[in-house]
């Protein structure tokens, strides 16, 4: 990706290193952590939701800094969290104009970066769950080491790896921001396990696929991408498919207890977006076909 000219976000909170990531530390063991991961997995509830509910961050609000210990930049010599930084920047661009087209207005989400554990409004985020988004402070959240084992463990490496998991987190705000996320989140307590879990899957495959409007749009507007990175963030979205996750962890597929979608799900609707460049083709809860 040819990044290195494009702007920073001003949106950036680094935590990493006293600044709000040590919040929650040494509450929920990595063995409690796989316990709620794996109850996440079976149920589709919101990790999140699960660890909130099983500790409580020691702060008065949830999620909140405390007043002597001031959100913080990321360092000008770290190269890899100014990459971050710009694919944040670049999302901001995409998304403003392409709400403007539509006569909305965008409000970016923050990105914090963090190591270990850090305070939510969500509960206490562990880097045990990966990036994920809380929609209650509108923040991304992500500990860099999780690109670490996107290229070792996942097989995925490349820029655009990690740029699409970046796109894919500011999917669910755009969503949250939309009304989407509420919708589906009242719909899913309605509802029974396996329509609960077909709702999420549909609601991952549209970040997915706003993933790859971004891409297009981006690469449209300002010419970021070089051979090869297409295919990059397409195999990265393969990696994480739950047929593939599942295979590895437990060696059999149990499609009635997915809750992100296949990996040809999560390539064919990024790969909708990004040929498209059109959020409206990302409307994946009025698709016959997942």
């Amino acid at each position: 990706m040819r990044m290195d000219d494009e702007r920073e976000s001003n949106n950036i909170e680094d935590r990493r290193g006293g600044g709000g990531g040590g919040f929650g530390r040494g509450k929920l063991g990595i063995g409690g952590i796989l316990v709620v991961l794996a109850i996440s997995y079976f149920t589709g509830i919101n990790p999140m939701t699960l660890m909130g509910i099983v500790e409580q961050t020691p702060l008065g609000q949830p999620g909140s800094q405390s007043a002597s210990q001031p959100a913080q930049k990321p360092p000008p010599q770290d190269a890899e969290a100014r990459f971050v930084s710009r694919v944040l920047a670049s999302t901001e661009d995409v998304w403003t104009a392409a709400f403007a087209e539509q006569g909305r207005r965008y409000e970016p989400p923050r990105l914090v970066l963090f190591s270990g554990a850090t305070p939510t409004a969500c509960g206490t985020g562990q880097s045990a769950m990966g990036p994920f988004y809380c929609p209650g402070d509108q923040k991304v959240y992500i500990d860099l080491s999780f690109y670490r084992d996107l290229k070792e463990r996942f097989k995925a490496p490349g820029e655009f790896a990690q740029a699409y998991v970046i796109a894919h987190e500011v999917g669910h705000h755009i969503q949250n921001q939309l009304g989407i996320a509420d919708q589906v989140q009242q719909a899913r307590q309605r509802s029974d396990k396996a329509k609960a879990n077909e709702l999420s899957v549909r609601m991952e495959l549209q970040a997915d696929c706003l993933a790859g409007v971004w891409g297009k749009r981006a690469d449209d507007m300002r010419g970021i991408l070089e051979s090869g990175d297409l295919e990059a963030a397409l195999n990265a979205a393969s990696a994480i498919g739950d047929d593939r996750l599942q295979k590895q962890a437990q060696g059999r597929i149990v499609p009635e207890s997915f809750t992100h979608g296949s990996s040809e799900q999560r390539m064919r609707w990024f790969r909708r977006g990004f040929d498209s460049g059109d959020m409206n083709q990302c409307n994946t809860f009025k698709a016959a076909r997942l």
